[in-house]
């Protein structure tokens, strides 16, 4: 009796595993076809042109508490096709005066878009203190969903391919082999540090080769 209670606790397991299985090359095969094969998605991506400026950050405070420095910023994120237009605007409280960006560089192959040049998307991540960990950083973009400079971008595909979309960019970074495979570069973090002082904005640019580096300018 045992025996046979073993052998069908066996065979349930087996199953479940064979759908599990199953589920998972189904999402992954769903998401190779939607990165790799989908014409819509292969031309939103090729209109995606080379990015200067992503942003910008501001002095709004500065104070001291209890023997502790407190730094009160401003963040901006600017559209992709008009720097003078704000897509999302944050404050956050930083113990401290340095200040830490953190964001996500998602960069195409030439395979994944229609003309052969390679694209890629900046996805902010989060804003943290030099006495914080990056753990315990404030969000700027709700990770999975899609950022506000690229709201418009997959406009050519319903919105469940969206979601799709936006939800395997933020998952496969933790996944290289997958990334081969879904015409994607890389993905990789681009965190920079900076003292911050009133007086003055910090205008976060992106190099040619996808460095994010801020640039001082006097706030008049």
């Amino acid at each position: 009796m045992r025996k046979l209670v073993r052998t069908i606790f066996g065979l349930l397991a087996l199953i479940a595993l064979i759908f599990a299985a199953g589920a998972l090359f189904y999402g992954t095969k769903t998401v190779h076809d939607l990165l790799g094969e989908n014409k819509k998605l292969k031309q939103s991506l090729t209109a995606l042109t080379h990015e200067d400026q992503i942003g910008y950050a501001k002095v709004v405070r500065q104070e001291t508490r209890d023997g502790k420095r407190y730094t009160t910023i401003r963040f901006v994120e600017t559209a992709r096709d008009d720097l003078l237009q704000t897509v999302l605007e944050k404050e956050y409280e930083i113990e401290g005066d340095t200040v830490h960006f953190d964001a996500l560089v998602v960069s195409f192959s030439d395979q994944a878009v229609m003309d052969g040049k390679e694209r890629s998307l900046y996805l902010w991540r989060r804003v943290y203190g030099e006495n914080q960990t990056p753990a315990e950083g404030y969000a700027i973009e709700e990770e999975g969903a899609a950022p506000a400079r690229y709201a418009n971008l997959l406009g050519r595909l319903r919105m469940k391919d969206r979601d799709l979309f936006w939800g395997a960019i933020w998952d496969l970074a933790n996944d290289p082999e997958a990334l081969k495979q879904h015409g994607i570069k890389a993905i990789y973090g681009n965190a920079v540090y900076k003292k911050l002082k009133p007086g003055l904005i910090y205008v976060f640019k992106i190099s040619a080769s996808g460095q994010v580096y801020p640039e001082t300018i006097p706030d008049i």
